[in-house]
Parts: C-alpha cells; structure tokens; sequence
C-alpha cells in the first residue's frame, strides 16, 4: 500500500482484480473508502497477479500488502535481491518488478492518493457510488455513469454495470431499423458509439468562433439530458381562439390605464390548470417506480433572453386570477430579460409551457423539463377556413403541440388532454367549471 497520508485503517469495499489476471501498470488494483472518500489503488507496474493478500472489509495502511504479482513474457523480470532490502517497509511479500524494456513515452502525471483523497476532501471528487477507476472505464467508453444503475452494495456502480449498459446500448443500436443512425451524444451524456466529429472550418471559408454563454451551456445539457432519457412523443392539434382573442383584446382596453397587459399565454395557463385537474397524470412525476402526483399547480413558462432560454415558475397559479397571472408573468419576464431571475424562481414547477406564438411556425415539438412529464407548445394562431355544417367560416385556430413522457402517459391519454384543453379555450366559460 503507497502514501495514503494521514489516513490509518481505511476499509477495503472492493477488489478489482483475480489470481490469474494480467494487470498494465496504473490498472486500479482495490479500491478503499474513508469516512470522506473513495480512492483507488493503481498497480505501480505490470504483470500476472498470483494471490491475494486482502479482502473486502480488510482496513489498510501505508505499507500493508496488498496482492503477490509476477512479470510475464519478457516485460519485467523479479529481483529476489530486493524483496529482503524492502521487508524492512513491510512489502517483504511482494516481489519487486524491473522494466527491461524500453521506459514507454511520457504521459501526463497523475496525482498520488494523498491528493486525491486531499480534492475529495475539498468537496471535489463528486459522488462516492461509483469508485475513479469505475468512472475512469465510463470515461474511456463514452458512457455517463448516472445512467447506469448500480447493483452493488448501497447501489454502488460496479465495472460490471458499465460493461453491461454498453452491451444494452449496442444491442438497441443493433435492432435498430436499417439505416437508423448512431447519434453521438454532444457533452458526454450516455454512450457515444461514434466520436463527435472534428472538422477544421477554416478550409471552408472565414469563421467568427465564440464561447456558449453561461446560460446556454446550463440549459444544453438540461436539454440533452432530458431528450436522451426521457421518450418523448408529440401530439398535435389545433384550438378555435376567435372568440377568446376577441375577449383579450377586450380587456386590454379596459386595464390599458392601470397597465395591466393580458397576452394568450395568460388565458392558456388557466385553461392548463383545468386540464391538469381533469388528468391529474399530467401533473405528476417519475420517482423511481413510484408516480408522484402533486397537489398544487406550479406553471412554468419558457423565456427567451438574450443569454438563452430560461423557465420561470407562477406558483400556485390554480389560486391567481388573469389579472394577477399577467402581472406576474411580465415581471418575472422582465427579470428573466435583465438575468436576475432568482433559482427558487425557476424551481418547483410541475408542467411547461413553451411559446412560439410571437414569432411563427405550426407546430414543434417542445422537450420536456425534468421532472415533469410533460410540456405544452404554442405556435403562431393563424385564421382558417372551417366547416360549420353548413358553410365554410373564418376562425382564429392557435396549434397546440404537446409533447409527453411515454413512461407515465400513453397516447389516448394525450390526446384526450389536447382535446379538453381546447375545447377550454374555443369556450373560455368552461374554465370555470
């Protein structure tokens, strides 16, 4: 066992390697946890482990034996000579190991134990339910470790588990249809089975490169994440608004003095929480096997600043009238725009809502905000001819795009929830009910 510093009687949680493996030098031999770490302990070179010296549970030191290993081939030969100058450090088991070939091309250093233990000390090692070398082989494979389950003791993320995640994975990429592309997961998230590629733009023409914000990076990988693990589908659908836009219009002019300004996403959020009510699914969340079904209405709605998209939250939005929605809405957007939108404003909501209205399009499909299980797109309302039974008529149609979590919600559902909502909003008197 090298320098662990000042750490005595650390226990051994688990044992990497077998009598017979062929270990490189550096390859993660146990790995032992502190009340404030987990740490690896690489082998200081190459060869054939033979026995070992230690079990699960075993509390180690500085200098405790750790396994007996022998060079093969030609890699290294054992110099008996050295084993009794050593026993003296209480390594007198272990044969010492000479490199007769080549040294190999510099690498970049890694840090001792001492360090690493001293980073995770910091607050800097991250989470303890997968050990570095674990995390190391996700690295090397592309694949982000809290995807994968654990089925190790207290859930701990075996090197078993990654190998296992990357066999599902290929075996999905495998029954997938013909001529179905492996999409390269951008930032590292679940498995890349081909790397993102790099492309030297300059031999095309002029580039202006700059850095993402702050903010886009942030959301980006919220929204990769969330795109990648959650099954999204998307139903479409349209709601008549002509008589509700006219009833907007309507009460602008009469609060035009006391400044209040009534947008369409006022009147949807209400017309939401009706639905919500009425599918409850709606306003739930996965935890685990568990579904989670709230009892309050939190409503969120997609901002678009000059920094990136941000969501903020109108809590309780069941107990707030329009007039108070509105006010609330522009205030919270007027934050959002000037960035100093507070976490807990954009924290708690239980469903979504992303609009296109002021800009164009007919319909998208919006990705869904974890927790949540489901987001509701609005597109740019547009006048079109509709059948009345007698005659084709004009009518203001506004696109609904609603994209759901297939885990929780199945398409019926999903449709009957389109069809309610606008049912709401072709009779606004409904929202009452």
């Amino acid at each position: 066992m090298p320098d662990i510093g000042d750490y005595k009687g650390v226990p051994v949680i688990e044992v990497l390697v077998a009598p017979g493996d062929v270990v490189r030098e550096e390859q993660s031999l146990v790995t032992l946890e502190s009340d404030k770490a987990t740490m690896d302990v690489p082998s200081p070179f190459g060869g054939v482990v033979r026995e070992i010296k230690l079990r699960v549970g075993d509390a180690v030191s500085e200098g405790s034996v750790i396994l007996l290993m022998e060079p093969h081939g030609a890699l290294a030969e054992v110099v008996t000579s050295e084993a009794a100058s050593r026993a003296s450090c209480g390594l007198h088991d272990r044969p010492h190991i000479v490199n007769e070939l080549p040294e190999p091309a510099a690498r970049p250093s890694t840090p001792g134990l001492a360090a690493v233990i001293a980073e995770k000390d910091a607050g800097l090692g991250g989470s303890s339910h997968a050990s570095p070398s674990v995390r190391k082989l996700a690295r090397d494979l592309g694949v982000d470790v809290a995807r994968v389950t654990g089925t190790g003791p207290k859930g701990r993320i075996t090197q078993d588990d990654v190998t296992a995640f990357v066999k599902g994975v290929m075996a999905d990429q495998l029954a997938a249809p013909a001529g179905a592309a492996a999409a390269p997961a951008a930032g590292g998230s679940g498995l890349n089975l081909l790397p993102w590629p790099k492309v030297d733009f300059t031999k095309f023409g002029p580039i202006d490169t700059q850095p993402l914000s702050r903010m886009k990076k942030i959301s980006g990988a919220n929204l990769h994440r969330n795109w990648v693990m959650i099954p999204h589908v998307t139903n479409n659908d349209e709601a008549d608004i002509t008589d509700l836009e006219a009833l907007r219009v309507q009460l602008n002019k009469e609060n035009e003095k006391a400044g209040v300004k009534f947008t369409m996403l006022a009147f949807v959020i209400k017309a939401v929480i009706s639905a919500l009510k009425k599918f409850p699914t709606f306003n739930a969340s996965l935890d685990g096997d568990n579904l989670v079904f709230k009892q309050y209405y939190h409503i969120g709605f997609a901002a678009d600043t000059p920094n990136g998209l941000v969501v903020p939250v109108i809590r309780d939005s069941d107990k707030k009238g329009l007039v108070h929605i509105a006010k609330e809405m522009a205030e919270l957007s007027k934050l959002a725009r000037e960035g100093k939108l507070k976490p807990d404003q954009m924290q708690g909501g239980c469903f979504s809502i992303s609009s296109l209205g002021g800009i164009g399009g007919t319909h998208f499909t919006p990705i869904i905000n974890a927790p949540e299980v489901a987001i509701l797109g609005l597109s740019k309302s547009a006048m079109k001819p509709v059948w009345d039974g007698k005659q084709f008529v004009p009518r203001l149609m506004l696109p609904l795009s609603l994209s759901w979590d297939h885990r929780v919600i199945d398409g019926a559902e999903a449709g009957r929830f389109n069809a309610y909502l606008a049912t709401i909003l072709t009779d606004y008197r409904r929202v009452s009910l």
